[in-house]
């Protein structure tokens, strides 16, 4: 095979002009406005740590830890290593027909780690796979049980679930009229007429409103949208720990239990989608439990599973479920599979990845930063009348502004000063790579006072 003709070049200003007309004639980028010219995208070349070098050899702190996944940080020579040695002792193996050690290996670690009583996996491709499957799940096992009308969902306003079909019909969040879910824009309409989303469940109440009762109001409206479709027609409640694309949406103390509980009484399977709070984000393998107090009924995970390294996704189905369809009579094959479940390179680089996080005390070490991160993160919000909101929670931070262009205009000023942050709308988010020290974290924080300040000076309430 013909060598490409800069594949051996490294920081030449050439390759790097080459690399960004390839990238603008020939790329599609995930929400691109594909009716306007593309955009430049910033170029990155190398990863070390918790930075980014991008084409000119600029240093830039990754404030999203890539899309809230590196959380192990880039450049780790053991995961390379991993990788390298699992391709060569074993590339592929199909899931229909064959098991392997680091498939079953990784299976028998997320039952360990996972809230008692979660001990099956069903290995995807990502997140958005993950949660497809855990729905499809839940139709497969009312059929097998003669719950056939059970196949309605249950959502929230805006929730993230991914980007397949499925998935983005339970992300609700673009609102809802006559059935019909929007994915973000009108120009992607999802027609899907069984998912039902209920308020968002943010933790900051109305001005003379206690927190209790606007907890009360969010689960008032949940069990208003049960009764209003009939228990005995919904099949999930599906619902991330904090709403992370929603905008680093926290819960109100007690929500997610009351939630649990109203799930309980109407025999709702409640799936918890952890794709991104797993796996340290909060400090703990699971927020779920740990940070929330519920053990779901299904938890769906990705992105952190690997920190990024390779793709792969998985879904954590309790003994409860499982045991409720063993011993039906008759052929009831659960028809879901991808042709890289449980691949064999992801599973040991899962495995090598939860084995750093476990060695270098990473998920002590979130608990430790958390605070300083929060605190620096509120004072932030204090500062600053062009803030309207500073919430977050573990390592998840977001500065919501009352400008609509807020989050385009830190993206571009972060950036000049060296930190990557992830503009929506009018909100700007950030998740680093958790091996981030405090003195990393203080500079992350003082480029965005900087930047804030440069904005402030052209701001007029």
């Amino acid at each position: 095979m013909t060598a490409h003709p800069h594949a051996d070049r490294k920081n030449d200003p050439a390759r790097t002009k080459d690399v960004a007309a390839w990238d603008q004639q020939h790329t599609i980028h995930p929400w691109r406005d594909l009716t306007a010219p593309p955009l430049a995208m910033t170029q990155i070349a190398r990863a070390q740590g918790i930075y980014l070098i991008d084409g000119a050899g600029n240093k830039i702190i990754d404030g999203p830890g890539g899309m809230w996944c590196v959380n192990i940080g880039y450049g780790r020579q053991e995961m390379a290593d991993a990788i390298a040695e699992q391709v060569m002792e074993m590339t592929y193996a199909s899931p229909w027909f064959t098991c392997h050690e680091p498939g079953a290996m990784l299976a028998q670690k997320l039952s360990e780690l996972a809230p008692a009583g979660l001990n099956h996996v069903f290995f995807t491709n990502g997140g958005s796979d993950a949660v497809d499957t855990a729905l499809r799940f839940l139709f497969y096992r009312n059929n097998v049980l003669g719950k056939t009308s059970k196949k309605k969902i249950l959502c929230r306003e805006q929730g993230y679930h991914g980007s397949s079909y499925l998935s983005a019909s339970v992300s609700s969040t673009g609102g809802a009229a006559a059935g019909r879910l929007m994915d973000r824009t009108e120009n992607l309409p999802l027609m899907l007429p069984d998912i039902n989303p209920a308020l968002r469940p943010d933790n900051m109440s109305p001005d003379g409103m206690r927190m209790e009762a606007w907890c009360d109001a969010k689960i008032n409206d949940m069990r208003e949208r049960i009764d209003s479709v009939g228990a005995e027609n919904i099949a999930c409640f599906i619902a991330e720990p904090v709403l992370a694309s929603g905008g680093v949406i926290v819960p109100p103390p007690d929500y997610h239990q009351r939630a649990w509980e109203l799930c309980r009484q109407h025999d709702i399977v409640y799936i918890a989608d952890e794709v991104v709070t797993a796996f340290g984000r909060l400090g703990h393998w699971f927020a779920s439990h740990e940070v929330f107090g519920i053990t779901p009924d299904i938890i769906t995970c990705a992105k952190g599973l690997t920190s990024g390294y390779v793709p792969m996704g998985a879904v954590l189905i309790s003994d409860t479920l499982l045991d409720s369809i063993s011993g039906i009579d008759g052929a009831h094959p659960f028809t879901n599979g991808y042709t890289y479940s449980g691949h064999p390179v992801a599973a040991r680089a899962a495995l090598t990845n939860i084995g750093i996080l476990e060695r270098e005390g990473i998920l002590q070490h979130v608990r430790t930063l958390a605070p300083y991160f929060q605190e620096s993160l509120r004072a932030l919000g204090a500062k600053y009348p062009m803030i309207g909101e500073a919430r977050g929670v573990g390592l998840l931070g977001c500065l919501e502004g009352v400008a609509a262009d807020f989050g385009a205009r830190m993206d571009a000023l972060c950036e000049a000063r060296g930190l990557l942050v992830r503009p929506i709308g009018n909100m700007c988010v950030f998740s680093p790579p958790l091996i981030i020290t405090r003195a990393e974290t203080a500079t992350m924080f003082q480029i965005l006072d900087d930047a804030l300040g440069a904005m402030q000076e052209n701001y007029a309430p």
